[in-house]
């Protein structure tokens, strides 16, 4: 199983530290590294600002926010980095959740699956560049009907170099994860758990099925995000991933739409989603935190001392997970390598 590096998105400022740690990713053989975006930081820049000084891993987006751009000029961005880093960009795209995408981008949210169908459809025919790029979708439309009457359609001016620029799809739903399966190069989970592999093997199994699919699960990528901790405390090393997983169960979306409570309502934790989400929601934060148990940290993370990652680290390999994208400053990296072996 191959090792990612995840700096994510900044918090107030830029993330200290990060080029070294990407250096030492780099250096370290890790397979690629990846940059967020929600509404602060952008991904794309952060990416090539990195990117400017490795030369060899993989610069993937986990992820671009859809609504933040049209798929024309996103697939600009992917197609400018891949020239630039000598064919090394990956594209990892997300729908992202009504608060944010109505809320910050001014967006509209509903049917975000069919509206991912026809976004992902632009960007493959900007970098194929094959035909000038039309399209007369129920979201997006390639000359813009009504308006002057003037638009035409248009190829980019720049020649790509690949045809193919790989699309990871970040999806927490069922429907989302078979759309994954159907329509991208590769599936970028949140808070996967070896113990629900069966469920969303079922769910890329139905999208690898459908006509026109472009992949079977051998030859489709699963960057899975995973809070790597070594340590000897175990219970200590929980209790830092516990503040951030009380956020995202809580507070990462409305109470009736928050797709991060349900991932771990299907795992198993309904009851303490519930209890957490009402805490949080109520401005009771610290509780909200205090009621996660450390098995629910345990099963989607791997903390403690190098052997119990390693023991733990054979159930991670059983599964779709095809990469392990990791965090942390470079003195972690190297830690959590050599735990790895």
């Amino acid at each position: 199983m191959k090792l990612g590096f995840h700096i994510g998105y900044w918090g107030s400022g830029p993330t200290p530290g990060a080029l070294e740690a990407v250096l030492k990713a780099e250096e370290l053989g890790f397979d690629s590294v990846w940059t967020a975006e929600a509404y602060g930081s952008d991904a794309f820049t952060t990416l090539a600002w990195y990117g400017a000084s490795t030369s060899r891993i993989r610069l993937g987006t986990n992820i671009v926010q859809m609504a933040a751009r049209t798929p024309t000029a996103t697939a600009m961005h992917a197609l400018t980095l891949d020239h630039l880093s000598g064919g090394r960009m990956v594209l990892g795209l997300g729908a992202s959740g009504p608060q944010v995408v109505e809320g910050w981008y001014g967006q509209p949210y509903p049917k975000p699956l069919a509206r991912t169908r026809e976004y992902v459809d632009i960007v493959r025919q900007v970098i194929a560049r094959e035909a000038p790029v039309t399209l007369d979708g129920e979201f997006f439309q390639l000359p813009l009907k009504g308006g002057t009457g003037l638009g035409k359609p248009l190829k980019p001016t720049v020649h790509p170099l690949r045809k193919e620029i790989p699309i990871h799809l970040a999806a927490e739903g069922p429907k989302n994860v078979a759309l994954a399966a159907e329509i991208g190069d590769g599936w970028l989970p949140m808070f996967f758990s070896p113990k629900s592999n069966g469920f969303y093997k079922a769910a890329l199994e139905e999208g690898f099925a459908r006509p026109g699919a472009r992949h079977t699960l051998e030859t489709f990528e699963v960057p899975c995000s995973v809070p790597v901790i070594v340590h000897d405390d175990v219970e200590e090393a929980a209790s830092w991933m516990k503040p951030s997983l009380a956020l995202y169960i809580g507070g990462m979306g409305a109470k009736s739409v928050n797709f991060h409570h349900d991932v771990f309502a299907r795992l198993g934790y309904e009851d303490v989603a519930d209890k957490v989400q009402e805490l949080y929601l109520a401005g009771r934060k610290d509780e909200a935190t205090a009621a996660i148990p450390t098995s629910l940290v345990e099963d989607t993370s791997l903390i403690g001392p190098p052997e119990k990652i390693r023991d733990e680290l054979q159930a991670w390999e059983e599964t779709v997970v095809t990469q392990l994208l990791v965090r942390g400053d470079a003195a972690a990296l190297e830690k959590i390598a050599r735990a790895f072996g």
